[in-house]
């Protein structure tokens, strides 16, 4: 989602589009802290309640800035483009909990700050979508870190499973941004609003157990309603209000502090070479962005 060049030039606009994504990548970055507080076993279940939490919160932003009859057309309009970045986020969305079990907060993370460097080349093998030279070198360097990381995989340091499903998350996030940028009458809200019903829907056919206890049932609120819906109305707010380079750039603050967060509260430290490699992808990350804001600003 991009601003329009009058709203770019109102300094006021930028420096409250600015805050507002930073304030959804702050409201993010709390996603794995709060998952570590969760004791449920099945992430069946986990995914199924967060889901539900985050559905009603979506479905009631919908009616309130569209109407029911508003809303419906939405959900419709958008077609097969809109089912397609509803599906890329309910794998996401379910592989970010269920990768939970194997691996780091920071190793999902960082992999998944990837994605918008990822995007670019999904662009150009389905769109032929030009690549600059300096987004190819970003992009070498962002799989590189990921081998990196993903290494530990090799010597069972880490589980494959979690290093994989990492790995879809990125692919699913970049290639619903590449059908974003494509079809731009898809509406972000109704497609992942229908992305987190059908996580939720597939979860209760997998789900054992579905009853928590009142501590977990108010964490997955949390989890569902304010870390992911919240998280993406303030992201919504604020990314039409300055350039997508910027977002991008303030974005990174997700996969910095994230594991921050869960170091500080749950002790769980990342391991050298999830740092190195996510040290490499971050790098390419921000001096892409960075670049791509001095050609902008040039």
């Amino acid at each position: 989602m991009t601003a329009s060049p009058a709203t770019e030039m109102n300094p006021s606009n930028r420096r409250l589009g600015m805050a507002l994504v930073l304030g959804s990548a702050l409201t993010w970055s709390f996603g794995g802290a709060l998952a570590r507080f969760i004791t449920v076993p099945d992430p069946w279940t986990m995914i199924m309640w967060r889901s539900g939490f985050a559905a009603i919160f979506l479905i009631g932003m919908m009616l309130w800035r569209s109407g029911p009859e508003g809303a419906l057309r939405n959900l419709i309009r958008m077609g097969l483009p809109g089912l397609g970045v509803a599906l890329c986020f309910a794998t996401a969305s379910t592989s970010f909990v269920v990768g939970l079990q194997y691996t780091s907060v920071a190793n999902i993370l960082l992999v998944q700050a990837g994605g918008p460097l990822i995007a670019a080349s999904l662009a150009y093998l389905l769109f032929r979508e030009r690549v600059s030279l300096g987004t190819w070198i970003a992009i070498a360097s962002v799989i590189f870190g990921i081998a990196v990381m993903e290494s530990e995989s090799l010597d069972g340091a880490i589980s494959p499973i979690g290093g994989a499903l990492a790995v879809v998350i990125s692919l699913s996030f970049a290639l619903a941004t590449v059908i974003t940028r494509h079809y731009s009458h898809v509406e972000m809200i109704p497609a992942v609003t229908l992305g987190v019903i059908i996580a939720g829907v597939n979860a209760f056919f997998h789900a054992g157990d579905m009853s928590v206890t009142l501590m977990d049932g108010f964490v997955l609120f949390l989890f569902g309603a304010v870390n992911l819906g919240g998280g993406l109305a303030i992201f919504i707010a604020g990314a039409r209000l300055i350039p997508a380079s910027i977002a991008s750039l303030i974005g990174t603050a997700e996969p910095v502090l994230g594991p921050v967060w869960v170091w500080l509260i749950h002790g769980e430290v990342p391991s050298l070479r999830t740092i190195i490699g996510g040290a490499i992808v971050m790098g390419a990350l921000i001096a892409h962005s960075l670049g791509q804001l001095m050609t902008r600003e040039r």
